[in-house]
């Protein structure tokens, strides 16, 4: 069944990011647009930038512990150095199909007060809310030279409605 329109409401923007260093910045810029209940949906091939991504959104929004790709754990938790929302940083690569597989993570308990992270989430966890952030990394296949990566990032439902995306360019 089709949701109301309202809850496909987008935000939409693209940005080239020119090296892992502009990527990390990316994500300190991005860390100021997020709050407490954030679910931030990674997708890229292997090598595109996903974890040095949420690295600069671990140093954005001041979490302790080193952001390193959670592959073998599925998920770290950041807990805030500063008040802020902790940082739970998934990666379901190795992970199935469906939200089921992933109910051991209790990512519905921790969603409302923190900023969730999911690398290759796309299929899995959509279904615990209607309200993502998703960022897809293209990066030029066949060639690990090119450190050029062009990033969209798509606001949806009510949450993004009203954000400029537009803002993480400048």
């Amino acid at each position: 069944m089709e949701a109301p329109a309202a809850r496909h409401s987008r935000a939409e923007t693209e940005l080239t990011v020119g090296s892992p260093g502009q990527m990390g910045e990316l994500g300190r810029r991005l860390a100021k647009l997020l709050r407490a209940g954030d679910l931030v949906m990674l997708s890229g091939e292997l090598g595109a930038g996903k974890t040095t991504l949420t690295r600069g959104l671990g140093e954005g929004l001041g979490v302790r512990g080193a952001v390193t790709s959670p592959t073998f754990v599925i998920a770290r938790v950041h807990p805030s150095l500063g008040g802020g929302p902790p940082l739970v940083h998934v990666d379901a690569y190795r992970l199935g199909g469906g939200l089921d597989e992933m109910e051991d993570l209790d990512l519905d308990v921790s969603l409302p007060e923190s900023v969730i992270v999911v690398e290759w989430g796309e299929g899995k966890v959509e279904e615990l809310t209607d309200d993502r952030l998703m960022v897809q990394i293209h990066r030029a296949v066949g060639d690990t030279t090119d450190e050029v990566r062009h990033v969209t990032l798509a606001g949806l439902g009510e949450r993004w409605a009203g954000v400029d995306l537009g803002v993480l360019s400048a």
